[in-house]
């Protein structure tokens, strides 16, 4: 006798994703989670790296309206990876723009205010802002070694890739202790955990984030599939969010080998479908490896 195959799960197009977002906030686990508003200056740095010109004054005048910004800025462009031995070091925000470049700059001035406006204080994310950094800067260097895929969005991909973690840690009660569990088991991935603990999960709450702050929506879509691999390919969703999700997936494990640490479950499981999307094979993540490191050092 033949039997009907069960039906496949609908795919989370981006109008799922935000059905299932409308879902949560109304009625779902997420009804008291607060998200911190967008700070006001990575509102205006957005609102002037959208324009087709950006106006350099605008994006100086925010960097220099926080001194500790205006110091990342000088620290980096001073850095060995940007300096020439031969060249002054660069004493303006001014000069660290110009040596910088717009692109990194405004990168740059991202992380910075992100990571302020969510301070992390609690070991459970010990190192969590630096991770995010790194995690950037390895998405960005992948996206410049592939065709069609901005290292801007893939930079700030990584960057908010695990967001959803800071506000779940100040929003839920007991979401310490999941962390410290889900890193524990071997026996299922880290968001199944969560979902177990606390019906939802940080890809889900990453993305709410997104969606509040008004950001791409790829972006949005990228974030909440970040760990939903059996999605990757699917027709129903955007090529560039697939994109995004395997490019993250090679990110993490280039981060993993560069702080010495094992082959995590996701990256054993999925690898073989990412490298696919990506046209790439593992000769070329060994190269990435080496090329990326000093820039790891660096972050």
């Amino acid at each position: 006798m033949s039997t009907t195959p069960p039906a496949s799960p609908p795919a989370k197009t981006r109008a799922h994703i935000s059905q299932e977002l409308d879902q949560s906030r109304r009625n779902g686990p997420l009804r008291q989670i607060q998200i911190p508003p967008c700070p006001e200056l990575l509102s205006r740095l957005r609102t002037v790296m959208a324009q087709a010109e950006p106006d350099l004054n605008e994006i100086a005048r925010i960097a220099a309206s926080d001194v500790a910004m205006s110091a990342t800025l000088l620290r980096m462009a001073n850095s060995p990876v940007h300096r020439d031995p031969q060249a002054q070091p660069c004493t303006t925000v001014g000069q660290a723009m110009t040596r910088l470049g717009l692109r990194e700059t405004a990168a740059l001035m991202t992380g910075f205010l992100l990571r302020n406006s969510m301070p992390v204080n609690n070991p459970h994310l010990a190192r969590f802002w630096e991770r995010s950094t790194k995690r950037a800067i390895a998405c960005a260097f992948i996206a410049r070694q592939l065709p069609g895929l901005s290292p801007d969005l893939a930079h700030t991909y990584g960057l908010f890739c695990h967001v959803g973690m800071p506000v779940l840690l100040q929003s839920v009660r007991g979401y310490g202790a999941t962390m410290v569990e889900a890193a524990a088991r071997i026996d299922r991935p880290f968001i199944a955990t969560e979902n177990a603990n606390h019906r939802s999960d940080h890809a889900v709450v990453g993305a709410l984030l997104i969606r509040a702050w008004d950001m791409a929506p790829e972006l949005m879509s990228a974030i909440r599939l970040h760990h939903d691999f059996e999605s990757l390919g699917d027709a129903a969703i955007e090529p560039e969010v697939h994109t995004l999700v395997a490019a993250g997936l090679v990110a993490e494990h280039l981060m993993r080998r560069h702080e010495a640490l094992p082959e995590d479950m996701d990256w054993a499981a999925n690898r073989d479908a990412a490298l696919a999307w990506l046209h790439i094979d593992m000769g070329e993540v060994e190269a990435w490896d080496e090329q990326l490191r000093p820039l790891l050092d660096e972050a």
